[in-house]
């Protein structure tokens, strides 16, 4: 995924944590805890003490937050004379989501990042009848009650717009806010660094400490973001302001969410901390991996390798193949960094790296949430 920065100045990139997106990644850790095993504690704590009626209503809108990400969590983004900023308090930013006309908010709430359709944009349901009908279509494959609320919202958008402000106005009150008075000291310090690491080192020192997953095409004039999903967007955009915003989380790991919709500032939704020291391991590296192990010879050379090192001419008597042939395979698995070597006088040894293959499952489950 990228995002284009041809002529960019620096000043026109912004750091600054925002109240409303945090509050929608709490939410989405709420609404989809397995994503989260670190935040288990809190997920199941404060799920728990929700009242019955609030807990009713988040599941009612709970598509907004739950395996996608909705981008009226940052209406900042869509509103060219903010210059990139979020509002330094919730009521702030949501009275910034109040500013968004009807189309464009509809638009957003009923959009998902994952369709094929998000970077080119297009009319509003509210307007274009095949709009509609897909944007009911997906509600409807979520359930009943996101499909009851997709009528609603399309049927009456500022009633529905007042009800998900209330519901948010209720979650601060209810656990948000001693959530943001926990976290903003943190995040503002991560996004003070930051900047401090853009004016001083550069944007590809900048971006390497938002993620490694994350870094610059400086031939092509563009920040690259390593994952799974295809797209890309544009930080030169007169109509809503040139520039992008980097939004640090407490809640986001293991999601590094990439706001790149048409007519809107980009947004890269970074988490602030990582459990691994070493970072995320890139997505190409995750699937050479995976391929390296898929082979059933390999599976099987992995079974000895995994127990002590071997050389070359052991593995092939173990096995019943020729040494040529183990080679082949030894390469595969190095290429991939799943082995160790060393040499023993005139013997080199081959032995599995547990420890990358023990990391494999979650390096895997990163890359597909990321």
């Amino acid at each position: 995924m990228w995002i284009d920065i041809a002529g960019l100045p620096a000043e026109r990139l912004v750091f600054s944590p925002s109240p409303l997106a945090e509050l929608g990644s709490a939410l989405h850790a709420l609404a989809e805890p397995g994503h989260h095993p670190g935040l288990h504690g809190w997920t199941t704590t404060t799920a728990g003490a929700l009242e019955p009626d609030l807990a009713d209503r988040l599941c009612e809108a709970d598509f907004l937050w739950g395996p996608t990400f909705s981008d009226v969590s940052m209406p900042f983004a869509a509103l060219a004379d903010t210059a990139g900023q979020p509002g330094s308090t919730l009521a702030e930013d949501l009275d910034l989501l109040d500013r968004l006309d009807d189309e464009l908010f509809v638009n957003a709430a009923l959009e998902i990042n994952c369709t094929s359709g998000y970077c080119r944009g297009g009319p509003s349901p509210l307007v274009d009848d095949e709009a509609r009908r897909l944007a009911l279509e997906r509600a409807t494959a979520r359930g009943p009650r996101q499909a009851d609320f997709a009528q609603r919202l399309l049927a009456d958008p500022p009633a529905v717009r007042a009800w998900i402000r209330r519901l948010l106005e209720d979650c601060e009150q209810a656990f948000f806010a001693d959530v943001w008075q926990r976290v903003r000291i943190h995040l503002a310090a991560d996004a003070r660094h930051k900047s401090e690491v853009l004016r001083h080192k550069g944007l590809a020192e900048a971006l390497a400490e938002v993620s490694s997953a994350v870094s610059l095409d400086e031939p092509r004039s563009r920040i690259v973001v390593d994952k799974l999903a295809h797209g890309h967007g544009t930080a030169v955009d007169p109509a809503v302001g040139a520039g992008i915003t980097f939004v640090p989380t407490s809640f986001g790991w293991p999601h590094l969410s990439v706001l790149h919709a048409r007519g809107w500032r980009p947004v890269i939704h970074y988490p602030v901390a990582a459990p691994e020291p070493a970072g995320p391991a890139s997505v190409a590296l995750v699937e050479s991996r995976l391929e390296a192990l898929a082979h059933p010879m390999r599976i099987r050379m992995c079974r000895y390798l995994a127990r002590t090192a071997y050389t070359t001419g052991e593995l092939a008597t173990a096995l019943g193949i020729s040494a040529p042939e183990v080679s082949r395979h030894l390469a595969v698995l190095k290429k991939a960094g799943l082995l160790q070597t060393r040499r023993r006088g005139r013997y080199v040894l081959h032995q599995l790296d547990v420890r990358v293959v023990a990391r494999l499952g979650s390096d895997f489950l990163e890359g597909v949430l990321r």
